[in-house]
């Protein structure tokens, strides 16, 4: 074995260790990586041999947790790690999306990355670890990878940043963000913010930009100690002149498309006959050229690429005949859906999302179950992308990775407004239309349908996407509100979040190398601008949450319930606390508190089933006083007396003596079953805890 070792010491005494050399060794790449007692394992592999027809890279990176490593065994019935979680899903993204804009333009080989948690002090958080696990894994192998990348996470807590905190350290935090950089600049920003300023998320990715540098270092040090030679990979030699063929007949065309201001649909019709006309006037010249088609479609994007980039950084024109700095039309609608909850229609240019509030009870809260968290949240955004929002047949199935990170982002905009409430919140952004950032649309409709669902939100949320656009010669353009074309054909996909006093949530995505600050610096101040134009638009529709809640969502009550009478209100085998939620149309949810009290939520769509629950529980938790009075009903009869239920579940003896104040000779002769009676409590048996009670007392003396 050939195991080489490095580590570097954090600003804060702790030891990041990566090792290779180890295990795995038939991978063409595997590190160890460590910190304290959490493990990641990272491995890579790539095929020798490529297909030249690919004109992409067939990169799969997967994040995997195992349950043994915090000591553990996973639910369900196999009781074995099954398929990814959402959670594993989301850092799966992270970790591509900082890799991805890494590898050679021409590189087209099937490779797969796999970063395993192995094992778990469940202090260390591992996802802020995985991306650097993977690329010193791609590092220490001969696969063709251009810059080492590293990942951190850094937060403010206090007005204080820090790098990579422990789980412990995460509550009361303003800002949570995931930074991955190349010694040279940022490739990769996500994250959630309370209301920060712009400013402040610029001094958090400086301050995370040098807290990757020596992680970058580690990884060129283990490079440098292995020897590594980047292996020779097979791809299509350059052809200039059917390039130059290309261009001399499409150019004309993919000009009037950058300036003629179409709409999606005919920009994508015209485009598509300028390809098939070209195509075929040159296949019949070319026919013995190997890869035709797949020159003939690489050279194709490239060339309308960079007509589009032309005409927007040199002459200001977008595709749709925007400015730089605009915005499309917005038009919004809330209530469109009558039996919801709360519903609103959001739609910016060919972009459109339905959303629909949903409240439900703590019974409906999400369970999260993982290697290093069990809990679960009352809050939830759930965005669905069918095949129709862009004119596709696509078959339906679970939630692709794109539709789980979208609405992840989306429900981290708007997570921090939602206030405490005895509700659990779904929010479901159905894309209708999608013609670039549905994302923040979701945001978008997502803050009118909460606010039309009277949420007391603390302030609405708006979210808009920025692009760029760079040229060989530096310059650049900065785009607000971008289409698909211009984020399929651009250099970045920037979307923020936020409120009128500060951002909420931010992701960004490159496709080139990495952004300097000044760049980011521009897409921020022109990203304000954007988003408060879309906000004042929203704002239109509806502009304060409203008052009262729909008459179909459920209403809630919470009781206050001592400890001691938890075992009353739930009966013997749940038979009480059935019987309410029976008798009422309620459910009932009892949790322990502090202090030895807890509370019933009380919750229904009727409100007069509410009412009557709560009357039903109050008299059970209602201690019974010696003294009192109470209205109860006779549940049985006996020759020595009758069995009132003076409060629910609680039945004292009304003795035959004490019904009247003449002598009775039968208790049916005064009482029938059912009946309401007045009585008093005059006595409780200290040892059998047996209540007496009296009707006579409540009667006035006969006369003599």
């Amino acid at each position: 074995m050939n195991i080489i070792t490095k580590s570097v010491t954090l600003a804060d005494g702790r030891t990041i260790t990566l090792e290779t050399g180890k295990l795995a060794r038939q991978a063409d790449g595997c590190v160890v990586l460590r910190c304290g007692d959490t493990m990641l394992m990272a491995t890579v592999v790539a095929r020798r041999t490529i297909n030249l027809e690919t004109d992409f890279l067939p990169l799969s990176v997967d994040y995997f947790e195992k349950y043994s490593s915090s000591g553990r065994f996973p639910g369900g019935f196999f009781k074995r790690d099954g398929r990814l979680g959402e959670n594993e899903i989301l850092v799966s993204r992270l970790i591509d999306r900082a890799l991805r804009p890494l590898f050679p333009d021409d590189y087209h080989a099937d490779t797969q990355v796999m970063v395993q948690l192995i094992s778990s002090d469940r202090e260390e958080q591992p996802d802020a670890l995985s991306c650097l696990a993977a690329s010193a894994a791609l590092f220490v192998s001969d696969i063709p990878f251009v810059d080492a990348v590293s990942e951190v996470r850094v937060t403010r807590k206090d007005g204080k940043f820090y790098i990579n905190p422990p789980y412990s350290q995460m509550k009361g935090c303003d800002l949570d963000l995931m930074v991955a950089a190349t010694n040279d600049s940022i490739v990769m920003v996500e994250g959630e913010m309370n209301e920060v300023s712009e400013a402040v998320m610029m001094e958090a990715l400086k301050l995370a930009h040098e807290a990757i540098r020596p992680l970058n270092k580690l990884q060129e040090e283990m490079k440098a100690a292995l020897g590594i030679v980047t292996r020779e990979y097979d791809k299509l030699p350059e052809n200039k002149e059917l390039e130059a063929e290309i261009k001399a007949l499409v150019a004309e065309e993919m000009y009037e498309v950058a300036r003629g201001k179409m709409s999606k649909q005919d920009r994508s019709a015209k485009v598509g006959k300028a390809y098939d006309s070209a195509k075929a006037i040159l296949k019949e010249k070319y026919t013995d050229l190997q890869y035709f088609g797949t020159y003939f479609s690489q050279y194709f994007k490239h060339i309308q690429s960079d007509i589009m980039r032309e005409v927007i950084v040199k002459e200001s024109i977008r595709l749709d005949g925007r400015k730089t700095t605009e915005v499309r039309t917005i038009y919004s609608e809330v209530s469109f859906l009558p039996r919801s909850h709360g519903s609103a229609v959001f739609t910016r240019g060919e972009t459109q999302s339905l959303c629909v509030v949903t409240l439900g009870t703590k019974l409906d809260q999400q369970t999260i179950d993982t290697p290093t968290f069990v809990g679960s949240k009352d809050f939830m955004l759930q965005y669905n992308f069918p095949g129709f929002s862009t004119g596709e047949v696509k078959p339906n199935r679970a939630p692709a990775r794109r539709e789980i990170g979208h609405g992840n982002l989306a429900e981290r905009s708007l997570k921090l407004m939602i206030p405490e409430s005895p509700y659990t919140i779904r929010v479901e952004s159905n894309i209708l239309e999608s013609n670039g950032s549905s994302s923040m649309a979701s945001v978008c409709g997502g803050t009118l349908a909460l606010m039309d669902a009277g949420i007391q939100i603390k302030r609405p949320v708006s979210g808009i996407a920025m692009g760029l656009i760079t040229m060989e010669d530096g310059s650049f353009a900065v785009l607000s509100d971008i289409l698909g074309d211009e984020d399929h054909l651009g250099d970045m996909d920037f979307k923020t979040a936020g409120t009128e006093k500060g951002l909420t949530a931010c992701q960004m995505d490159i496709k080139i190398r990495g952004l300097s600050y000044e760049i980011i610096e521009t897409a921020l101040a022109q990203a304000v601008a954007g988003r408060m134009h879309i906000l004042n638009e929203m704002m239109k529709a509806l502009d304060t949450p409203r008052q009262e809640l729909s008459q179909f969502a459920p209403r809630f009550v919470v009781l206050k319930v001592p400890h001691e009478v938890f075992g009353a209100v739930i009966g013997p085998g749940g038979k009480v606390i059935q019987e309410i939620q029976r008798s009422t149309e309620t459910t009932i949810v009892l949790e322990e508190g502090q202090n030895g009290v807890g509370t019933a939520t009380i919750s229904s769509a009727n409100a007069a089933g509410v009412e009557a629950a709560v009357r039903q529980i109050k008299g059970i938790i209602q201690m019974p006083e010696i003294g009192e009075i109470y209205k109860g009903k006779v549940k049985s009869i006996q020759p020595f007396g009758a069995f009132v239920e003076f409060l629910p579940g609680k039945d004292g003896l009304l003795h035959i003596s004490e019904i009247a104040h003449e002598r009775i000779q039968n208790v049916e002769d005064v009482l029938r079953l059912g009946d309401e009676v007045e009585v008093k409590l005059v006595d409780v048996d200290p040892k059998s805890g047996k209540f007496r009670l009296s009707r006579k007392a409540l009667l006035a003396m006969p006369k003599r």
